[in-house]
């Protein structure tokens, strides 16, 4: 369908505003750019090295998946594979890297990406390095295994990513002391509504007057429901997925859903106005309308709610 990294780009800047204003629409739109580009970029390093020569899945992590891409979005993604391929894999993560840039995802700042030999190894490698995730000290160790873990398959062996999450529940039911460290890991939250009810938009600096909807509302729905997923072994990668699992056995949890739908819809609809990724997180307090400033308190409070509603669920199973 396409030749070349740019003729995708050209169908991004002329299709994705017509899908921007529905979060579902919008993600599926994002698939479909960055399997575009994957296919694109597989065979190039075809041509270049010879025929892919084991069995991989490309996953996405983040936002992406999540199925939570806002308009604009940077890269999170990597490469799993059969066999000792490394520096094939490698070849194929750095094309498929430097594809998507063009296509127009940012480089990720902290290079959660295919082209990085942390997130291109074999599925017993890979399986091994999660399990030391989990034993390490180290808060970037838990922060990694935070990023792996809301992954999906886009492209390739989708059992790939099944097997190494079934080593992890595994390893966290013989280990149930870990889950007090993984939630300290994202227990600090930025306050985002005062004590009179008002918004906290940052007070200095180049963001002066803006507030961060990722830190101070949308975090907190997310690392709830990744406890949770955690808690129960439940794979699925997306926020309303997780909420989905949980409701039958946790009914409060599903009380959360149209909040956090309608912040992922108030986050577009300012986020289209955006014309690059820098920035994207960052809502103008002035420009809200009264009815979004109150829609945001209101979605900050509950995502607070139900952060505390995950802790005492987790008290209540003894793993806490």
């Amino acid at each position: 369908m396409f030749t070349t990294y740019e003729e995708i780009r050209a169908w991004r800047e002329d299709t994705i505003r017509s899908v921007a204003e529905d979060p579902l629409q919008l993600n599926a739109f994002h698939d479909q750019l960055i399997y575009q580009t994957v296919q694109l970029a597989k065979g190039k390093v075809e041509r270049e090295q010879g025929e892919v020569p084991a069995p991989f899945a490309f996953f996405l992590m983040g936002s992406a998946g999540r199925y939570e891409q806002s308009f604009w979005s940077d890269q999170d993604h990597g490469l799993l594979f059969e066999g000792d391929h490394q520096a094939y894999f490698l070849k194929m993560g750095e094309e498929i890297s430097d594809g998507l840039a063009v296509v127009g995802y940012a480089y990720c700042e902290g290079n959660v990406m295919a082209s990085n030999p942390l997130w291109c190894q074999s599925v017993d490698s890979f399986s091994n390095q999660v399990e030391r995730w989990l034993m390490e000290p180290e808060w970037s160790s838990l922060r990694n295994f935070s990023i792996f873990f809301d992954s999906r398959v886009l492209v390739g062996e989708k059992q790939f990513l099944v097997h190494v999450k079934e080593k992890v529940f595994s390893y966290l039911n013989e280990n149930t002391g870990l889950y007090a460290r993984l939630v300290d890991n994202v227990q600090m939250i930025k306050k985002g509504v005062g004590i009179f009810g008002q918004l906290l938009p940052e007070q200095k600096g180049e963001h002066e007057g803006d507030i961060n909807i990722k830190q101070t509302a949308y975090f907190p729905y997310v690392n709830a429901l990744r406890m949770l997923a955690l808690l129960r072994g439940v794979d699925d990668s997306s926020t309303l997925s997780r909420m989905a699992a949980m409701k039958e056995r946790y009914p409060t949890v599903g009380s959360f859903e149209k909040d956090f739908l309608g912040l992922l819809e108030l986050r577009l609809r300012y986020q289209v106005q955006s014309d690059s990724y820098e920035g994207v997180h960052l809502l103008p307090v002035k420009q809200l309308s009264k009815g979004d400033k109150q829609q945001l308190k209101e979605a900050i409070k509950q995502g607070h709610k139900l952060f505390s509603t995950m802790k005492s669920i987790m008290k209540k199973e003894g793993v806490l």
